[in-house]
């Protein structure tokens, strides 16, 4: 499925970036985000193998991109009867947890469904606990290199732009991240890659920041160590819900990512994710999720630390 990528020259304007900006609508997936990208080849590989039973942790992206699949393989093949428990927080969002349960079963018995919901105050730790015990596969994309296959088919749709110079990315685990780099390798172009985490959650860019410190012996002028004491309290809860991965089993390779294309991390603020959303809506008439609206974050942020590009530039609006 090729999700649209769309001009934003209003924003573009706004902000000061001389060059074409592009907005790819990763929210636009059928199956709900850019997750539609790396849970179905992890699910149909699986499947291959003869498993039928999967289970899998999510703040919810990734767990409604694996319910859609599911429901769809299940469809096709009634009595193939593949399942999917899905983990999630006690804190997850009210509208994410109304759209899982639109997709689970509505059987009384849980052990009848084939998709179930579980809320727990640990869905990490009782998803390992079911693959342990059970025959169930954990979905877990972290750590899956399966996953990253899903997000060659988005480096090739990002490549039809000419002369792309840039890609700003909403990162939790890293997997999008990592996955463009080695699909942008395979098609021969090097863009700048940039994340963006939260002042809640940034393993990834502190990985970064601190491979910087060594090869250089200085905190770069516009590096988020230099910037870090004006961010507040980390431990305020970030309104990007979907960035929660606070170990980053890729973050080694996704350092290496971003230094070899040039690019840099960034950190997003609450406010700075609030003033991004506004600014879609009033220069381009897009309603972003916060998750989303870290991708401007990290563009503005960038353009005020004197980066300069060479050719268009996209931001990836990954979902709710």
């Amino acid at each position: 499925m090729v999700t649209p990528q769309i001009k934003a020259d209003n924003l573009a304007k706004k902000i000061g970036l001389n060059t074409n900006l592009y907005l790819k609508h990763e929210d636009m997936h059928p199956l709900g985000s850019h997750k539609g990208r790396s849970i179905p080849p992890m699910i149909n590989k699986y499947v291959e193998q003869g498993i039928t039973n999967f289970v899998i942790s999510s703040s919810g992206n990734a767990a409604l991109a694996a319910a859609l699949h599911i429901k769809e393989l299940n469809r096709l093949n009634f009595f193939s009867a593949h399942t999917l428990t899905i983990f999630v927080g006690e804190k997850i969002e009210k509208e994410k947890l109304q759209a899982l349960e639109k997709l689970a079963d509505p059987l009384s018995s849980r052990a009848e469904r084939r998709i179930s919901i579980i809320k727990t105050s640990n869905p990490k730790q009782q998803a390992l606990q079911m693959e342990k015990n059970t025959s169930a596969k954990y979905l877990r994309q972290s750590t899956d290199d399966t996953a990253l296959t899903g997000y060659e088919s988005l480096a090739e749709e990002l490549a039809m732009i000419e002369n792309l110079s840039a890609v700003f990315i909403p990162t939790s685990s890293g997997t999008t991240a990592q996955g463009l780099y080695e699909g942008f390798k395979k098609l021969n172009i090097n863009p700048q890659i940039h994340i963006i985490q939260t002042t809640a959650c940034h393993p990834i860019v502190d990985t970064i920041t601190t491979t910087s410190l060594a090869e250089s012996r200085r905190a770069p002028p516009s590096s988020p160590a230099s910037t870090r004491s004006s961010l507040g309290g980390f431990l305020t809860p970030s309104v990007a819900t979907a960035i929660v991965d606070n170990i980053g089993h890729r973050k080694i390779q996704v350092a290496e990512a971003i230094k070899n294309s040039h690019g840099q991390g960034w950190i997003a603020t609450n406010e700075e994710i609030k003033n991004a959303i506004k600014l879609l809506k009033e220069t381009e008439n897009t309603q972003a999720s916060p998750n989303s609206a870290l991708a401007v974050v990290g563009l503005i942020k960038s353009i005020q630390s004197g980066a300069k590009f060479t050719g268009p530039v996209v931001c990836i609006l990954t979902g709710k």
